[in-house]
């Protein structure tokens, strides 16, 4: 069997093009100021409502979706303060009887 070559453009490596972004910034921290709730399939993702501690956005709460275990007052270290969770959806509306 003969061995192939594969040919690899110049400027184009591995990672892909939003990863550049990411591997280039800085993590920045944020505490959990209260949980939303749970979500995911079998409930394993817990909602968290954080505030930016540092960078760009610092101040801003944003709605966040943790895996793992988490409480008020806890640290999280962020990626990026971009992009927010969307919201749960409940099956019940307040106050409906």
């Amino acid at each position: 069997m003969g061995s192939k070559t594969q040919k690899v453009k110049e400027g184009q490596g591995s990672t892909a093009k939003g990863a550049e972004a990411l591997l280039t910034k800085t993590a920045v921290p944020a505490v959990v100021e209260n949980i939303v709730g749970r979500t995911g399939a079998k409930g394993e993702v817990t909602q968290v409502k954080c505030r930016i501690l540092q960078g760009f956005d610092k101040g801003k709460v944003m709605r966040r979706n943790v895996k793992g275990p988490v409480r008020p007052k806890d640290i999280l270290i962020l990626r990026e303060t971009q992009i927010e969770a969307r919201r749960i959806k409940s099956k019940y509306s307040k106050g409906a009887a």
